[in-house]
C-alpha cells in the first residue's frame, strides 16, 4: 500500500500532471506536496481546495439519503473544476480511521486526459495508506 509520498509521486504520472498535495479538509493542512502549485504556494493552495471540499461535502443537496452529514459516509466522491487551461481533480479518501483526507490533482488542460486522470486518482486514492 503506497503512503503519501508514493501516492504523490504516482499522481505526477498522469498525463499533463503539474502538481498534486494531500490535504486534510477539516484543517486545510497539506499533508504531503509534489511539483507545482497553482498560485506557487501549496499550503495556500492546500487552505482553498479545502474549503471546496468541506462546502462541497457539507451541503445538503450532496448528503447522503435520510439526512445528517457524516464525514466518513459523505456520498461526494470527486470534484472536478475546469478552467481555460486546467482541471482541478479533488479525490476523497476514504480511511478507516477518523479523518478527512483528499488527494487534489492539477493538471494542464492540453495535455490531461481527464477521464483516465479521474480513473487513475480513484485508484490512488483507495490504496492510499495514511501513516
Amino acid at each position: 500500500m503506497p503512503g503519501i509520498d508514493e501516492c504523490l509521486h504516482q499522481a505526477m504520472d498522469l498525463p499533463g500532471a503539474l502538481g498534486a498535495s494531500v490535504v486534510e479538509w477539516v484543517s486545510g493542512l497539506a499533508l504531503g506536496t509534489v511539483g507545482a502549485s497553482p498560485n506557487g504556494d501549496h499550503e495556500t493552495t492546500a487552505a482553498e481546495t479545502a474549503e471546496l471540499a468541506r462546502l462541497t461535502a457539507e451541503y445538503a443537496a450532496f448528503a447522503a439519503p435520510g439526512g445528517g452529514f457524516v464525514a466518513a459516509d459523505t456520498p461526494v466522491e470527486d470534484i472536478i473544476v475546469t478552467t481555460r487551461t486546467a482541471f482541478h481533480l479533488l479525490r476523497f479518501v476514504e480511511t478507516q480511521f477518523d479523518t478527512n483526507v483528499f488527494v487534489h490533482v492539477w493538471l494542464d488542460r492540453a495535455h490531461a486526459n481527464l477521464a483516465l486522470s479521474r480513473v487513475r486518482l480513484q485508484d490512488l486514492a483507495e490504496k492510499l495508506a495514511l501513516s
